[in-house]
């Protein structure tokens, strides 16, 4: 009787551990299944414009414009800067991009800049077996997992994944996003509880000119990026001017 007693047990337990197993597959999977998608509160905007400006003094903007049309959500970006020393053409950005999302979910993106006379651009789209980004771009022609982003400061998913899409040429970067607290921001003459986040490139021996290293302030409630801050060739921001 205790030989059998023992043997419901060990059963019982061999059971429970199959069981265990098999919820934790579930969940592995479940988890590798995760794609970014818009929230409510981002669907219901209808533009948002920052300032863009190096050392402190404004150069340029970055706009956006959202339009819903039944299941699919546009956004619309202009971005124009332009940056001389002694008369000399540092750095000139021209940029015009759209996405477009069904169902929460992005579909397709195209973008054409024109950097220091150079042409870059991106043209994304989801794959026939909607199981990945096909992209060709001024810096990478391929495949793209669907978790990434594309790396516009509109979207606060940006801050939610390991891996964004250059909207500029389509390159692939790896990244690591750190919480750093929270800090209030002045908008308008009104103190705004924000969140601080540090977005930098996963690989750091990559060259500088091509390694993230952002500050980010986003407002939880309404998911809006205030500002972005970096260091290259000067402090560069860019900072919310107005949205709706």
């Amino acid at each position: 009787m205790q030989i059998n007693n023992n043997l419901i047990l060990v059963t019982k337990k061999i059971c429970k551990l199959r069981f265990m197993k098999k919820i934790f597959i579930i969940i592995i999977f479940t988890v590798g299944l995760f794609e970014p998608s818009l929230c409510k509160d981002l669907k219901n905007l209808k533009s948002i414009e920052m300032d863009v400006l190096r050392n402190g003094e404004i150069i340029g903007f970055s706009n956006y414009k959202f339009k819903k049309e039944n299941n699919f959500f546009k956004v619309k970006n202009i971005t124009s800067f332009n940056v001389e020393i002694l008369g000399v053409n540092l750095l000139s950005i021209n940029s015009s991009g759209t996405e477009v999302y069904k169902n929460n979910k992005l579909i397709s993106f195209n973008s054409k800049t024109f950097q220091n006379k150079k042409i870059k651009y991106v043209n994304l789209k989801l794959s026939n077996d909607k199981k990945q980004y096909s992209i060709d771009g001024s810096s990478y022609k391929g495949n793209a997992s669907l978790k990434n982003v594309v790396g516009n400061w509109w979207n606060y998913e940006i801050l939610k994944t390991n891996s964004q899409i250059s909207p500029l040429s389509g390159s692939i970067k790896k990244q690591k996003v750190k919480y750093l607290g929270d800090e209030v921001f002045n908008f308008s003459g009104k103190n705004i509880k924000t969140q601080k986040f540090s977005l930098k490139s996963e690989d750091e021996k990559i060259s500088d000119d091509k390694k993230l290293n952002f500050t980010v302030w986003i407002e939880p409630n309404s998911k809006v990026i205030f500002k972005v801050a970096y260091e290259r060739m000067g402090n560069w921001e860019y900072k919310l001017k107005n949205y709706n």
